[in-house]
């Protein structure tokens, strides 16, 4: 630098600093993982629709070839309606299935508890699905002037309980089996343990890093890397770089072993990072709103407003 812009410089007032607003974080590139997201529901509803339908299909099938078979007076639109009513049926439940599962998961330290309640659950779901099935029949034949008997309903509720709980058991293990798949895909985390070498006093108590297991393969990510955390279901996702990593905890329990001079908790689902909160917004109804400085959105209820407020001045 010459001497003269040196003495201009030095007679010309302090410049303010502009106020630049954080810059936004570069978007993750795009993994599998993300591109299936958009498809993940129809795929998931496509396959039960399939399913049933195939076994619907399959079913009327051989329902009919066994009444040509031992020519029996049955016309053959009986068994189409016996298959799809009761397959439909099944397909209703899915949804009603799905949320159950995700209430009492298959766990290897609750095993005892969790079979106890799902087969209490499949006495249910097979009472349902024949009440369904047979309110479908009794109206396709109404409609088409015969009349359905569906027998004895004590033994023939048993004879369908025995068929039913089997095929609940594999429904619940393919929507166990699925779930398993996706969060090994997405990658699934887990507090990193202190050697089993160390002292007691040595041993941190709060994780300083998280160990993510994604298809065979492991990292690590720093506790301070995390930007926010939301509870779901079972897993508490720990929110890193744009992407979810779900960690088998409940909030409560993550929350005391993380920093708070760090991380504050900002409503009865999510956790915040304060070094990556952006913005407070607040909302006429006495909630807020933040806004993060990836630019994303978090809730914050208004029991929580106040301490966050108190923290981040701190901060």
């Amino acid at each position: 630098m010459n001497a003269e812009v040196s003495t201009a410089l030095a007679a010309a007032p302090p410049a303010v600093p502009p106020v630049v607003a954080p810059a936004a974080a570069a978007a993750p590139a795009r993994s599998a993982w993300d591109r299936y997201q958009p498809w993940r529901r129809p795929l998931e509803v496509a396959f039960w629709v399939v399913l049933f339908a195939v076994n619907a299909a399959a079913g009327t099938l051989t329902a009919i070839i066994d009444i040509h078979r031992y020519g029996l007076a049955i016309p053959d639109w009986a068994p189409l309606v016996w298959e799809t009513s009761s397959c439909a049926t099944a397909l209703a439940l899915v949804p009603a299935l799905v949320w159950f599962t995700r209430a009492v998961p298959l766990r290897f330290d609750r095993w005892r508890r969790a079979l106890a309640l799902h087969l209490l659950a499949s006495v249910v779901w097979s009472v349902l699905h024949v009440v369904g099935m047979v309110a479908i029949r009794q109206a396709v034949y109404a409609s088409l002037g015969e009349r359905y008997d569906w027998g004895d309903w004590g033994i023939n509720l048993l004879y369908e309980y025995l068929k039913d709980v089997r095929s609940y058991g594999y429904m619940v293990l393919w929507i166990e089996g699925y779930r398993l798949l996706l969060r090994r895909w997405q990658g699934e985390a887990s507090v990193l343990a202190a050697p089993d070498d160390l002292p007691a006093p040595a041993q941190a108590e709060r994780p300083e890093r998280f160990l993510v297991r994604k298809l065979g393969k492991e990292f690590l990510v720093a506790a301070n890397e995390v930007e926010w955390l939301q509870a779901s279901s079972n897993y508490v996702n720990l929110r890193v770089r744009g992407r979810d990593y779900p960690l088998r905890s409940t909030m409560a329990a993550i929350e005391v072993q993380l920093d708070p001079a760090r991380f504050a908790r900002v409503h009865r689902s999510y956790i915040v990072n304060l070094d990556c909160v952006g913005e407070i917004e607040p909302l006429d109804s006495g909630d807020a709103r933040i806004t993060m400085r990836d630019g994303s959105q978090v809730p914050c209820s208004r029991r929580y407003r106040a301490a966050l407020r108190q923290e981040r001045r701190a901060g």
